[in-house]
C-alpha cells in the first residue's frame, strides 16, 4: 500500500508535476452488477465503528470498482467537467448572462436570489435525480465561496473567488453522487441516525480535501482556469484524486 498522508495537506502533497491529460475519447464499458458491492462491505465495517481505514478502502473500491478506476471513472463523471465549464461561464457573463437586470443588482438582489440564478442557468431543471443532485451541488458551491469571501458579489467575482467556487462544486458534485450511490449504506449501517450523519460529514470532507489537494497540484502545476480550459483542468483534477482515492487499496 501506497504511503499516502491521512488527509491531503499543501504541506504533506507530492512534489509539483505537471498533472497527465486524461482520454476522454475512450469507451466506457458497461458498469457490471454489483459494482458497488465491495465498497459497501468497507463502508458498512466503517459505518458501525468508524474505522476510517475501512472508509478510505470504501471510497477507493467505489472508484476502482464502482465507476471503473483511473481515467474510466473520470469518463464517467464526466458530466461533472462538463457542468463546471458551465458554472464558469455562467460566473463570468455578469448580471445580464443571467437574466439579472441591472435594476435589480442595483436595488441589491439577494445571494440567495443570485445563487437560484445562476444554479437555472447551468443545470435548468428536467426532472432527473443526476441534475438535482448537481443543481444543490452548484448551491453549495456558490454558499461556501460566499463564506470564504463574504463580501463577493457573485455577478462579479474575481478570477481567485471563481476557482474556488469551481473547486467547490467539483468536491460536492462527487460527494453528492457517492451519497446517491452508497450513502445509504452508511446511514443503515450506523448505530443510529447521529452516528450516520456524522460519517457521512467525515466523508464528505475526506472527498473534499482530496479534490482540494489536487487543484493545488494543477494549480502549483502552472495551470489555471481560464475559458476553454475549465473542463480539462477538471478531468485533470478528477484524474489525480481518484488515484489518490484508490491508492489505499
Amino acid at each position: 500500500m501506497p504511503q499516502l498522508p491521512e488527509m491531503p495537506t499543501p504541506e504533506q502533497g507530492p512534489e509539483p508535476t505537471t498533472p497527465a491529460p486524461v482520454d476522454i475519447n475512450g469507451p466506457i464499458p458497461t458498469a457490471p452488477a454489483g459494482r458497488f458491492r465491495a465498497a459497501n462491505i468497507n463502508l458498512a465495517a466503517y459505518a458501525r465503528n468508524s474505522d476510517r481505514a475501512a472508509m478510505r478502502r470504501g471510497v477507493g473500491q467505489y472508484f476502482s470498482q464502482g465507476y471503473g478506476g483511473g481515467a474510466t471513472a473520470v469518463r464517467r463523471f464526466s458530466g461533472t467537467a462538463r457542468t463546471a465549464d458551465a458554472l464558469y461561464a455562467a460566473l463570468s457573463g455578469g448580471a445580464a448572462a443571467l437574466g439579472i437586470p441591472e435594476a435589480n443588482v442595483d436595488a441589491g438582489s439577494s445571494a440567495q436570489e443570485i445563487m437560484d440564478a445562476v444554479t437555472e442557468a447551468v443545470r435548468p431543471v428536467d426532472g432527473t435525480q443526476d441534475t438535482e443532485s448537481s443543481r444543490a451541488a452548484i448551491q453549495d458551491a456558490l454558499a461556501e465561496t460566499l463564506t470564504q469571501f463574504p463580501d463577493a458579489d457573485l455577478t462579479n467575482l474575481s478570477e481567485e473567488q471563481k476557482e474556488i467556487a469551481i473547486e467547490r462544486y467539483v468536491a460536492s458534485d462527487v460527494y453528492r453522487r457517492f451519497s446517491l450511490d452508497v450513502g445509504r449504506t452508511v446511514i443503515t449501517k450506523a448505530p443510529n441516525a447521529v452516528a450516520g450523519a456524522s460519517r457521512l460529514k467525515e466523508i464528505r470532507e475526506y472527498v473534499r480535501e482530496t479534490v482540494s489537494a489536487a487543484f493545488r497540484k494543477i494549480r502549483t502545476a502552472g495551470q489555471r482556469l481560464g475559458a476553454g480550459r475549465v473542463a480539462s483542468i477538471v478531468r485533470s483534477a478528477l484524474g489525480e484524486a481518484i488515484q489518490v482515492f484508490e491508492g489505499y487499496l
